[in-house]
């Protein structure tokens, strides 16, 4: 069996790298959607791309990404000839890589199939993206019941429909017994690079949907020098490379004296982190998943979410970019009260760490 991955993020990445080294001799195929943080994933995980679309252009759209992915990567698949070309999730990379698999008549199996928030901009684009992948995917990895289930409803045979839990998780659980050895290095790190010492309740925070662009994020930035201002605490900023990310933090937040905006974090120093955090607030779909591993309530930065496992079993809260809302809650979790132990009392509903083996076996059988 001959596998091509397609992939452009270092979402992606994080999520496929396990499951790329299930499998002997795979074809790895990067869009280069976002190559700087990419290629920090993968060097972490030894994997080495055989090609690299670098369809990544300085204020590129979402026309000219998609339209990039497909006219490159046609000349992969007819000279590689796959039998299965595999996508994960629903970037813009792995729509454009469907349909382009598609076109060749190549069947392709969807990594995380099944999220849905069933509101076409949230959020934007990767709703309409991961339902455009459905209709053309043949095997369908659902991470959880109810992803199964969202796609029962849309009339995937269940025969299709494989329940594997998330690899995100996989990747989780081998970073942290890694980082479990390398605690006192990682402290010095945070302290010689950024002033970060960890003797103070940490909130960790993380924003770049494009939802939240504009008076989104001056909410959101409002709500944390609130936060900053009102408790002794530190929050600690990861800020995204966007522009549009960029602006606001840096000006609202730049002279809060117990905020730190710090570069985007490679995988290891962000799970650490996470692992030192008293809770997260965020809008990422990846640090929902993995937050409830390390016991560490999240706060969701969004209207909806297709990830509603973790909010029905009490792990993650919906706030949106409420301002008043995000400092109530956070000015409640730092009391490590009862809602605190609620947010920690639940294990992780969206896997165990062998989603990557239970994939590998299903392909093995199907292809």
């Amino acid at each position: 069996m001959k596998v091509l991955f397609i992939f452009g993020t270092r979402p992606e990445a994080l999520k496929l790298v396990l499951l790329i080294k299930q499998f002997k001799n795979p074809v790895i195929c990067v869009t280069g959607q976002h190559n700087q943080m990419l290629y920090q994933a993968l060097k972490l995980f030894n994997v080495k791309p055989h090609y690299d679309l670098k369809v990544m252009k300085k204020n590129q759209t979402l026309f000219s990404i998609t339209a990039n992915i497909l006219l490159k990567i046609e000349k992969v698949l007819e000279k590689e000839k796959p039998d299965v070309v595999i996508v994960q999730g629903d970037t813009t990379s792995a729509f454009a890589g469907a349909l382009a698999a598609f076109y060749k008549k190549i069947p392709v199996a969807h990594v995380e199939a099944g999220l849905r928030t069933y509101d076409k901009y949230a959020p934007f684009p990767e709703e309409i993206n991961r339902k455009l992948v459905t209709p053309i995917a043949d095997v369908f990895f659902a991470p959880t019941k109810e992803a199964a289930s969202n796609l029962i409803k849309e009339a995937i045979p269940k025969n299709k429909i494989f329940i594997t839990g998330n690899t995100s998780i996989d990747s989780l659980i081998y970073m942290v017994k890694k980082l479990k050895k390398e605690d006192k290095a990682r402290q010095q790190y945070f302290k010689k690079e950024f002033g970060i010492t960890f003797n103070k309740k940490m909130i960790l925070v993380t924003g770049h949907r494009r939802e939240n662009f504009g008076q989104g994020f001056k909410n959101i930035c409002h709500a944390l020098k609130d936060i900053a201002k009102q408790n002794d605490t530190l929050i600690v900023y990861p800020v995204h490379l966007n522009p549009n990310v960029q602006k606001p933090v840096t000006e609202i937040l730049s002279d809060v004296s117990n905020i730190k905006l710090i570069p985007p974090m490679d995988y290891e120093n962000f799970v650490y982190l996470m692992s030192k955090s008293h809770f997260i607030i965020t809008d990422s779909g990846g640090v929902q998943e993995e937050a409830p591993s390390l016991k560490k309530p999240v706060l969701v930065m969004r209207e909806v979410t297709e990830r509603q496992e973790g909010v029905a079993a009490g792990n993650a809260i919906l706030v949106g970019t409420n301002r008043t809302r995000i400092v109530k809650l956070s000015a409640e979790l730092l009391k490590t009260g009862a809602l605190y132990r609620r947010m920690t009392a639940k294990k992780n509903p969206y896997g165990d760490g062998q989603a990557s083996v239970r994939i590998r076996n299903v392909l093995n059988r199907k292809f």
